[in-house]
């Protein structure tokens, strides 16, 4: 296209387009490695570590003694794992069932400081006042999780080598159950493979995300607790590690995660979510690029990108164009030619038609290269699946405009899907 057929609002498009390929041109090249160098392996440990697993509860009563149990069936040294559940605030049994599966439980009861966060906090402090010096590092699992027999193993390889936070390989137990899970589950297992694992053959630091990952004792001696508060504290840490030179690893070592069912609780928490990335983002920003910089650390660049600028740009050029749209033809051709206001929506159908087949291709390429880990009975939801899973990723466009102006706070998840780890990986899957 000439430069002089380009309207303001084309050329802006354009920049932020341009914009966007740049920053995240590495991704392309973390799919690339994820797919050439298959997933990452380590040699066997020399020292056969000593583990805390650490979950947080708030009316798990249906599932906390399923985790409870897939964590004392490892193929692990049994006395060389321990297991604390924090019941936060429980108006049901799970204090009690956590006890009966095996697990030693604290009950706390603050209701001004609520989140994950500060269970974390509470419970580490216990642990390392109890159990002094005991344990090499801390497991930081969900109540609804499950985790593969292997699981201890593979991680402990890992940590063997000397890293001070590993992270894992996050399935769904749940994937047929809705379009929603589904997507979620794609999401994950992409990230997993596509992200954490590339990142890793390719020698920069991981990201935590949510649950299923190990932090080092030291780092939680050092702390005397838990110091990150937003409401997305895994992302939170993941930015501290990558400004300080803290390396993540990563490690396929299987646990499985519970997805909301419905649209309704899934944007309640990518709200949540969301919010948590901005509250990284502004804190953080400055100091990423100033790591990425001054220190040449990738790590930090890439998580600049992940919690920032991609979103934003997404965000601002959709708001653009619809405001362009909706006040050039409230105008009658007086802020916008016919013209203007047609290429206005040529962009705007454009960029939701990339996006959405960016999205297909993606979930496209996961679930063929990791199909065995895709567990589910209704063969149909795969195919469904594909065409689904990008337009859940597209809602995330008024989750990033509404994040920005509502105040969100911190709400449990319910989880009532009472699997075991044989349930998830049945034959018939």
């Amino acid at each position: 296209m000439p430069l002089s057929e380009f309207t303001p609002i084309t050329l802006f498009n354009y920049v932020v387009m341009t914009l966007l390929g740049v920053l995240t041109l590495y991704q392309f090249v973390f799919y690339v490695v994820g797919l050439i160098r298959g997933e990452v392996s380590y040699p066997k440990a020399k020292k056969l570590h000593t583990y805390a697993f650490f979950i947080a509860a708030h009316n798990e009563e249906p599932v906390i003694a399923n985790l409870v149990r897939s964590i004392r069936d490892q193929d692990y040294p049994a006395e060389l794992i321990d297991i604390f559940v924090v019941a936060d605030a429980c108006t049901d049994n799970t204090a009690q069932a956590a006890r009966e599966a095996g697990a030693i439980v604290y009950e706390r009861n603050d209701l001004a400081r609520k989140g994950k966060s500060w269970v974390m906090d509470f419970g580490f402090r216990r642990i390392l006042e109890e159990y002094p010096g005991k344990h090499d590092g801390f497991f930081v699992f969900d109540a609804d999780n499950l985790i593969s027999r292997d699981y201890v193993s593979i991680m402990n390889d890992a940590f063997d080598q000397g890293y001070q936070a590993v992270t894992s390989y996050r399935n769904s137990k749940n994937f047929g159950s809705s379009w929603i899970s589904a997507a979620y589950a794609t999401w994950f297992i992409r990230e997993a493979r596509f992200l954490n694992n590339a990142r890793m053959l390719c020698g920069t630091s991981c990201a935590v995300s949510g649950s299923g990952y190990l932090i080092s004792a030291d780092i939680v001696r050092g702390m005397q607790g838990w110091r990150f508060h937003t409401l997305t504290e895994d992302i939170q840490f993941s930015t501290f590690c990558a400004m300080h030179g803290i390396r993540i690893a990563y490690a396929p070592a299987e646990f499985f995660d519970e997805q909301p069912l419905t649209f309704k609780a899934s944007w309640k928490q990518r709200m949540r979510w969301t919010k948590g990335f901005y509250q990284v983002f502004f804190t953080y920003g400055l100091g990423l690029v100033k790591s990425f910089a001054f220190f040449r650390r990738f790590a930090a660049y890439d998580l600049f990108v992940t919690v920032g600028p991609c979103t934003i740009c997404s965000m601002l050029s959709m708001v653009a164009n619809a405001v362009f749209l909706v006040v050039g033809t409230l105008s009658h051709g007086f802020l916008a030619t016919a013209s203007e206001l047609d290429s206005c929506v040529v962009s705007l159908i454009t960029m939701l038609v990339s996006s959405y087949l960016m999205f297909f291709a993606m979930g496209l390429v996961t679930v063929v290269v990791e199909h065995r880990h895709f567990h589910c009975p209704k063969r149909w939801r795969f195919f469904t699946n594909l065409f689904t899973f990008p337009l859940f990723m597209l809602t995330y466009i008024p989750i990033n405009v509404a994040a920005l102006f509502l105040k969100v706070d911190w709400v449990p998840t319910p989880h009532n899907v009472a699997m075991t780890l044989d349930d998830v990986v049945k034959e018939e899957s």
